[in-house]
């Protein structure tokens, strides 16, 4: 493994120098900023610090196909950056003497303009921009408050109504605990929970029937699956082009990707192709080459959006393109960003954000906040068999509508991937009532 490390202006220049000494299977370790020169800490100079690394047994190649690699850099056009202007240090001396002095706000009179037909329209004082904006932001806030009010008002009407008598019936409190105990187990928003027992007890006295086990069983087995009717399960669709995998670091993008795609090859007998931009991570690529070696399938690297073209037109005979994309901190945006860059397509294409079952909930939510600004098509669920907590799915397609497609549960490639099965999965969510 040979290291190497780079001190530059911008990152154009940190790729170019990269590719010149280390090659095209050169892997980036990590980047940061720097600053170097000046006086006294001033007037020090933002600079770019990248590592990189190439694996020189894996990676040696011809004299030829590196003095046509060079080549082709040379023609890439190299990104101006502005000079960094060094910042002027003013005392707060000559600050304070300098302030303008700002005389108070007065309100002026109100003026009438008369029109033709004797009418007198008052025309409004220009209100100061900063007003207006604190009125707007403590206006905002009163929603917000009363909106959590009215929240909490409603639980608690639930909880009352699942713990009284409706209309002479006696409620069988170990039967609704049971059930409200599982469900929040299962980490089922308690906005959800409450809404979901509340009606199946209004179904049972409109019924006018006992409320048992089967009974509450069926209404929230019947609400569960009014729920994920919500975004319309599928495959992958037969016309689409590019297929994306998005998400964050170690939810297994790379895994699925080789499953799906050995679906693809093997059932479905289509021309599959790989494009990856996972630069970031060590042996990434490694690992979606040698799935590409097994299944005979080409691939492509692509270090910024510049090399898409490039890579589409090498595969321009496949009839589907898997795209890896690296994982990163996905609560930044400015990542999200980024990626959104790489998201082209020639033709129809899909968008899969790769999730782990495995993560908070909370986590999710800013993920999908973050992501659902750009196009996004379907949620893939990974590690199925790593938790027993399944709750998080009815939270995702009850709060954001998404389309749950496919859920892996193992490693094994191309085995361990199934399409979403929502009784299957309320099966799992509602356990076995052992209260009797």
């Amino acid at each position: 493994m040979r290291v190497k490390r780079y001190v530059v202006d911008s990152m154009p220049d940190a790729l170019h120098k990269i590719r010149s000494e280390l090659g095209n299977d050169a892997v980036i370790l990590n980047t940061k900023e720097v600053r170097l020169g000046g006086f006294l800490g001033f007037f020090a100079k933002k600079k770019i610090e990248v590592v990189a690394a190439i694996d020189e047994s894996a990676s040696k190649t011809n004299a030829a196909e590196q003095a046509a690699a060079n080549a082709f850099m040379a023609m890439v056009p190299q990104i101006k950056t502005q000079p960094i202007v060094p910042p002027v240090i003013i005392p707060e001396s000559r600050l304070a003497a300098e302030a303008p002095i700002v005389p108070p706000l007065v309100r002026a009179p109100s003026i009438s303009v008369q029109t033709n037909d004797r009418a007198t329209f008052p025309i409004a004082t220009p209100v100061a921009a900063p007003a207006v904006e604190q009125v707007d932001s403590s206006r905002k806030r009163a929603e917000d408050q009363l909106l959590t009010e009215i929240k909490l008002m409603k639980e608690m009407m639930s909880k009352l109504a699942l713990s009284n008598q409706s209309g002479g019936q006696a409620i069988q409190p170990e039967i609704v605990k049971w059930y409200e105990n599982r469900l929040t187990d299962q980490e089922i928003s308690s906005e959800i929970v409450q809404d979901l027992l509340q009606h199946a007890i209004e179904e049972s006295r409109t019924a006018e029937v006992e409320l048992s086990n089967d009974f509450i069983r069926e209404s929230l087995t019947k609400q569960l699956k009014a729920i994920f009717q919500k975004g319309n399960q599928s495959t992958l669709h037969p016309q689409t082009r590019i297929v994306h995998f998005v998400g964050p670091t170690g939810v297994g993008k790379t895994t699925t990707i080789a499953k799906l795609a050995a679906e693809q090859v093997l059932k479905d007998r289509r021309k599959v192709g790989f494009i990856t931009s996972d630069t970031y991570r060590i042996a990434a690529i490694e690992q979606l080459k040698t799935y590409a070696n097994i299944l005979n399938v080409p691939i492509e690297v692509v270090f910024s959006p510049q090399d898409l073209n490039k890579a589409f037109t090498s595969l321009h005979d496949v009839d589907v393109i898997f795209m890896d994309t690296a994982g990163r901190n996905y609560r930044n945006e400015m990542y999200v960003s980024e990626l959104h860059a790489l998201l082209q397509s020639e033709g129809q294409s899909e968008t899969y954000l790769v999730l782990s079952l495995t993560t908070k909930y909370r986590d999710m939510k800013v993920i999908i906040d973050h992501f659902s600004k750009f196009k996004l098509d379907k949620v893939l669920l990974t590690k199925m068999d790593e938790t027993d907590s399944y709750g998080c799915i009815v939270n995702i397609v009850h709060e954001f509508g998404l389309t749950i497609s496919y859920m892996t549960d193992g490693q094994n490639v191309p085995d361990d991937i199934i399409l979403f099965n929502e009784d299957k999965l309320i099966d799992l969510i509602l356990g076995e009532y052992s209260g009797e």
